[in-house]
């Protein structure tokens, strides 16, 4: 007998059994350690001189990496595991020569009159919520997923629900600590050094590695005022959600939460200090453990408009718990009251289990029978895209987030710039929204044949056609071909070669590619026949 393969397939099968068992006390357990530490650094403050030191070390192991013979160096990465970060796909660290940086993972200096706010690569959104919220601020782009690094996010790209003031997390950086190919170190800036600024972005880590960010923050109130306004036609919502992110008062948060392709819940943001008993009989703090996923308490909202006070730290987190809504793919019966009471507290799973305690069959699950992707379109294609969505995948809910894309002209990145016909009348930047499409297909959860890969490339294929962009942290299912007809690389090969990055660090596509062979499972797909049964969505595990 195979003990290993007989381990992996019982690991396969029972997955939601061994996330609820083992997962969530060990990612507890995990959580509460680095909460522990960083509150220890917190009360004893930022020593940037520990900064230094550890900066150092990392230009020292980079000079040791180029004083090698040509023939022996191979493209250097961070030494973090690929299973810590937050995409799907599992990088093939062990063919790169990897760099320890594991140990910048702090808080720096708030300068809450310079509105901004220094921190290390590995600072977590979670981390920085706490630490910022404190102290009366929150960064200007906030993800609602903790465990998301902001050097991850720098490198790949952030949006969130405040995106339709500011626009992506790119906007917000007012500076990155760069370690180049040859050990130096930069203060990159707009000004210092533009088009380095401007490639790092959608990076995901092949021009230098990223050892210090200095990014904006914004002053805040106790609460957010939340309003739930309905909406029961896709031409409504569509044109609402326009009509908010483009007004000069636009609320403070937007989003829109989308259960069928004609119903969604509009949800508007502002912030609040709840002072009188009414107000404050309407405080719902959302985030605790008991408290029903947010996804599931909004639909309550088709019925008739409605609004609440949320604490701001349960708003900016407010998908943590469930992860949108995949875990209840994970963890069916996740959401059930019984369930959130006797262990809720624990929840979410801790997103670095998941992915270490992904088989290759439940790897190959999750590229071919689940989808998870985060898509960003001009507004003008919303009615097409969300048609298009539910034409291929037939999943709901799906998410709606405006945010705001700027013309930067040419030579400004990895983003094609929006095309004229979206600009927003006498403004610099097109008004795109992301489009958040995550679970298991319908015809998968109804047990029928479906060819995920096929309609990935028919989504990618339609993003094209619109000028929008994937985000790349999810897997990619384009060729090289396509994915340079997608991003315009002309500037990032240009900072390439000035940077000597070029053989230092992996190409882009090399970087972002899945590490499962796209052509070989679309080859699988179009040899499936009339016999091809029926598959159990509830083993796959994320």
């Amino acid at each position: 007998m195979d003990i290993k393969k007989l381990a992996l397939d019982l690991a396969t099968r029972y997955r939601a059994v061994i996330l609820v068992g083992v997962g969530l006390p060990v990612g507890l357990a995990f959580d509460t350690g680095l909460r522990l530490r960083a509150k220890i650094y917190d009360l004893l403050g930022a020593a940037p001189e520990r900064h230094d030191e550890k900066v150092a070390e990392v230009q020292a192991q980079v000079r040791r990496w180029a004083a090698q013979p040509a023939d022996l160096r191979k493209p250097m990465c961070t030494d973090r595991k690929t299973w810590m970060n937050l995409s799907t796909r599992f990088e093939p660290k062990h063919q790169w020569h990897q760099i320890r940086m594991g140990n910048l993972r702090d808080i720096l200096h708030v300068d809450v009159d310079a509105k901004t706010i220094r921190v290390e690569p590995f600072v977590t959104v979670g981390q920085a919520t706490s630490y910022l919220i404190d102290r009366g601020h929150m960064l200007a782009v906030n993800l609602e997923i903790a465990e998301a690094t902001l050097g991850g996010l720098a490198m790949a790209v952030g949006m969130t629900t405040h995106s339709h003031k500011v626009g992506l997390l790119s906007e917000t950086v007012v500076a990155y600590e760069v370690v180049t190919a040859d050990g130096e170190l930069l203060r990159v800036t707009a000004d210092s050094h533009p088009d380095l600024y401007r490639a790092l972005p959608w990076s995901h880590g092949t021009l230098g590695l990223l050892v210090g960010l200095e990014l904006k923050i914004i002053p805040v109130k106790s609460h957010v005022h939340m309003r739930y306004e309905p909406a029961h036609s896709q031409a409504d919502y569509c044109a609402r959600m326009y009509e908010l992110s483009t007004m000069d008062d636009a609320p403070d948060f937007i989003e829109a939460t989308v259960y069928s392709r004609d119903q969604a819940v509009i949800m508007k943001g502002e912030f609040a200090d709840p002072v009188t008993p009414e107000q404050r009989a309407k405080i719902n703090p959302i985030g605790r453990w008991y408290k029903p996923w947010f996804y599931t308490h909004v639909r309550e909202y088709l019925n008739g408009e409605g609004d609440e006070y949320i604490p701001l730290r349960h708003y900016l987190l407010r998908h943590n718990r469930s992860i949108f809504w995949v875990v209840e793919h994970m963890i069916p019966g996740g959401n059930h009251p019984l369930f959130r009471a006797l262990l809720g507290w624990m929840m979410p799973p801790k997103i670095a289990f998941l992915k270490f305690s992904t088989t290759p069959a439940v790897r190959k699950m999750t590229f071919t029978m689940q989808v998870f992707q985060d898509i960003t379109l001009p507004m003008s294609a919303m009615a097409d895209a969300v048609n298009k969505s539910d034409e291929l995948f037939d999943m709901y809910p799906i998410l709606l987030y405006p945010c705001r894309v700027y013309d930067r002209g040419p030579g400004s990145g990895q983003l094609r710039n929006p095309a004229l016909k979206d600009r927003v009348l006498g403004r610099d930047y097109a008004m795109y929204f992301d489009l958040g499409v995550y679970g298991v297909p319908g015809p998968i959860q109804r047990g029928e044949q479906f060819k995920t890969v096929h309609a990935m490339r028919e989504m990618e294929a339609f993003t094209q056609s619109v000028r929008g962009f994937p985000f790349l942290y999810a897997d990619t299912f384009m060729t090289p071909k396509e994915f340079e007809e997608m991003f315009d690389l002309t500037l990032y090969r240009k900072v390439r070669a000035q940077y000597a990055a070029q053989g230092a660090f992996p190409q882009l596509y090399d970087k972002i590619k899945p590490e499962v062979d796209v052509l070989a499972v679309l080859d699988e797909e179009d040899e499936w026949d009339d016999d091809w049964g029926t598959r159990d969505p509830s083993a796959i595990g994320g």
